[in-house]
């Protein structure tokens, strides 16, 4: 019988989810610290459990993650679904599968990269997704991937000022399917707590030529379906003994995480339209570099 989490408790992981979702800085990564470093030990102790109610609570949290961007971004998916709807009444059916036709609708483009991009978390999520946050959802482990985090994005960061140079080689316009594959694969990356799925996928469109603004919308809107169907199938265990003593507190933290997502989101289009991953890559390496210390 575990011991139910606290409202305050359920407030602050509600508005950590929906804000470190988005932020390059792993969503996960955070649940397994700062539960350790506040000495919340009613829910680190049950995190690496084979069935731990915590770690349903955080993705359930996902849900209401998921509906801040959706609310953010119902325009954009009302074109992308309005360009679905187009390609098939001027192609039929046929038509959906021919993305580089001169005829192609560019939102059901779009779209379609959308749904080519989430396939590879997809199928490793459903495949491994359970072993992978039991085996690492632990501080030390989430600890080293939330330092390896940072300094990937100072990777990605060095080579496109280093070496690329980068003359804009693709756009979310011309990017190609295999594109599209690579970036939202990325995602499979964020399945280890500390790894940011933000932060992944951004390094990998930045390398494929998009800018920072074009690579953390296609993050954006690469992360809305993923992270929606994460928290959705975790509803059956919240609603079995799992969710025992914190039903309400999940709610509660979800639509916290949708507060926190809509302005996340809000903050970093405009951030991104001008500015790097820099910021984000030093928190991420400092952070995870002072929680190795701390549970090692």
């Amino acid at each position: 019988m575990h011991v139910a989490l606290s409202y305050f408790q359920a407030i602050i992981m509600g508005i950590l989810q929906g804000v470190t979702e988005l932020f390059p800085i792993s969503s996960l990564g955070h649940g397994v610290l700062v539960p350790a470093w506040f000495g919340w030990n009613n829910l680190v102790s049950g995190q690496s459990a084979s069935e731990s109610f915590f770690l349903a609570f955080l993705v359930g949290l996902h849900v209401g993650t998921a509906v801040g961007l959706l609310v953010y971004y119902r325009r954009t998916w009302m074109k992308l679904l309005g360009g679905l709807g187009r390609q098939v009444g001027s192609g039929g059916v046929r038509s959906l599968v021919r993305l580089n036709a001169p005829a192609t609708d560019p939102q059901y483009r779009l779209l379609a990269l959308l749904a080519v991009g989430t396939v590879p978390v997809g199928i490793v999520g459903l495949a491994f997704e359970h072993k992978l946050r039991t085996l690492f959802a632990k501080p030390l482990a989430a600890a080293i991937f939330l330092t390896i985090n940072g300094l990937v994005m100072f990777l990605g960061e060095w080579l496109i000022r280093n070496q690329h140079k980068l003359q804009r080689s693709e756009d979310l316009a011309t990017l190609p399917t295999t594109g599209a594959l690579a970036i939202g694969g990325a995602q499979v990356l964020a399945l280890f707590a500390g790894i940011s799925r933000a932060g992944v996928t951004m390094v990998a469109g930045l390398l494929r030529g998009l800018d920072h603004s074009e690579a953390a919308e296609l993050s954006f809107l690469l992360a809305t379906p993923v992270i929606l169907l994460a928290g959705l199938y975790k509803i059956p265990d919240l609603m079995g003994h799992l969710g025992d003593g914190v039903r309400v507190q999940t709610l509660v933290g979800s639509l916290c995480s949708l507060v926190a997502a809509w302005f996340a989101v809000k903050f970093l289009t405009r951030w991104f339209s001008t500015r790097t991953l820099t910021p984000f890559a030093l928190y991420s390496l400092l952070l995870g570099v002072a929680s190795i210390i701390r549970f090692a």
